[in-house]
């Protein structure tokens, strides 16, 4: 594969995370091609603004697309790269869609800037369905900046990047490679920090968690203080500058129950390296440098989250009330705390926070997931193709099985 047939790369999805990468990965000389089901509503030419805290415009850059496509036919076969921006309970469909044409007389990378979940199991699962030798897997832990979209397919802004950042890669020695090819171009080279760790195995990335606690433990916080229901659209509360104590609780509780996972696995397989296995601040800590020993003050104080507002829909009424099929349920409960209670199964592990968020979801939702403290292994709830992450969907029925 010469160098030129390295640097090129097409994007799947339109999230935040794809109008961060098409400017800093154009110009590093890539070739950047993007997979999207609006392609009417991407402009060839990416422009992104780089925001201090407190919104001033630090410095701007662009970046072009070379191809704009809703069909995989005519950009996913030239790739040595393919990464995914989208919602996580996503990930499965995309994949299988595109990898009939994945190029399979090369070395291509596939990978996703936000890895939770199991990535790996994803990408073997089509590895194996399409006969795929040729693939390197790699997640990134968390999205490696705070970006959020200021006119879709035109223009992002970014607020910085993590000081450092986790990545998980199969087979673990194509990481070097990976890193000076790819990684070092989408935060040191733009924004001179933000380098790449490496984890030795995905689950650490599969059980280091933050919006999976974060999104249902605030939900449910809000369910619980107003029934999840609104009469105006004044009175709903913003997500996170009014973060309040019991959403603060319910956030430690959860990640206390990921904790007693965490920690039973790391005693299991004690001779594997779980470094990057963390908490919820052990790994704000490593993120940002972060000295925050208080959950709800990290929250209520930022800068960047404080006009964000709860996912809501209104009613004929006129009432509004927490949007169900969000992708804080779609991802967070079915690709997220589902496939932490599977482990905790495994392991003999009560994990009643877990338990209560995950009856609590298929209550609002009309699903059948939980009984009691167990998962309903055989429900359509979690069998349906592609409605949820569980290892067994991917034929994994033991701890053993998920390690990588």
């Amino acid at each position: 594969m010469t160098k030129q047939e390295k640097k090129e790369v097409t994007i799947v999805g339109g999230g935040s995370s794809a109008h961060i990468l098409i400017p800093f990965l154009s110009g590093a000389g890539f070739t950047v091609n993007i997979l999207t089901r609006r392609p009417k509503e991407w402009s060839p030419k990416i422009d992104l603004q780089w925001h201090s805290i407190h919104g001033e415009t630090q410095e701007e850059f662009s970046g072009s697309l070379t191809k704009i496509s809703d069909n995989p036919a005519e950009i996913i076969p030239q790739a040595s790269f393919v990464i995914l921006c989208m919602p996580v309970c996503k990930y499965r469909i995309a994949l299988h869609g595109l990898a009939p044409h994945l190029a399979q007389d090369k070395e291509v990378f596939v990978g996703t800037i936000y890895g939770q979940a199991g990535f790996n199991w994803m990408v073997d699962e089509i590895k194996k369905k399409f006969d795929l030798s040729n693939i390197t897997t790699f997640a990134i832990g968390l999205i490696p900046w705070i970006c959020r979209i200021i006119e879709y397919g035109k223009v992002g802004v970014t607020y910085g990047c993590k000081e450092f950042n986790i990545v998980a890669v199969s087979p673990p020695n194509r990481f070097s490679e990976l890193n000076n090819l790819f990684l070092k171009n989408i935060c040191e080279r733009w924004l001179k920090k933000g380098h790449f760790r490496q984890a030795d195995n995905f689950l650490s990335l599969t059980l280091s968690v933050d919006n999976q606690i974060i999104h249902p433990s605030r939900c449910y916080g809000l369910f619980l203080k107003y029934n999840g229901k609104w009469a105006n659209k004044e009175d709903i509360p913003y997500f996170y500058r009014d973060y309040d104590q019991k959403s603060a609780d319910l956030l430690q509780e959860l990640d206390a129950d990921y904790s007693k996972i965490r920690e039973a696995i790391k005693i299991k397989y004690s001779e594997l390296d779980f470094q990057y296995m963390l908490d919820y601040l052990g790994l704000e800590r490593l993120s940002y440098r972060s000295e925050n020993t208080d959950i709800r003050e990290s929250f209520t104080t930022s800068p960047t989250l404080g006009a964000i507002k709860p996912p809501t829909i209104q009613l004929e009424s006129g009432e509004w009330i927490i949007d169900k099929d969000h992708r804080f349920f779609t991802d967070d409960i079915h690709y997220g705390l589902c496939i932490a209670k599977w482990i905790a199964d495994q392991l003999f592990l009560d994990v009643p926070t877990i338990d209560s968020i995950i009856d609590w979801a298929q209550q609002l939702r009309n699903e059948k997931i939980i009984e009691g403290n167990k998962l309903l292994l055989g429900s359509e709830s979690l069998t349906t193709e592609f409605m949820s992450g569980i290892p067994p969907v991917y034929g994994l029925n033991s701890i053993d099985d998920i390690l990588d």
